[in-house]
């Protein structure tokens, strides 16, 4: 089965557009592995998912800054990325 996946709103394609480039190619490739393979991607670092278990995140680059992708099966083909961005501007209890 393939998944579609959206941004769930501008600010977080702004956000996407700020990352380096090598940064923006760690999320390309795993916005492609969840359109391939589905949301559940426990072979990306520190994956794991929070609170109601529709929400998923892992790390995109670890280190200071950390750089973390977080994202949501909506429906049933359907994956909504909520954030990119720094680990320490994450905001988890939003999304639990």
């Amino acid at each position: 089965m393939s998944y579609k996946t959206v941004f769930a709103n501008k600010k977080v394609m702004k956000s996407l557009e700020e990352l380096s480039d090598s940064l923006r190619d760690a999320f390309y490739l795993l916005m492609r592995e969840i359109q391939e393979s589905g949301p559940v991607r426990g072979n990306w670092p520190n994956y794991g998912k929070l609170g109601n278990k529709l929400v998923h995140h892992c790390h995109l680059k670890k280190g200071k800054p950390t750089y973390v992708a977080i994202w949501k099966k909506t429906d049933k083909d359907t994956v909504a990325f909520l954030y990119i961005g720094t680990h320490e501007n994450a905001d988890y209890d939003k999304y639990k």
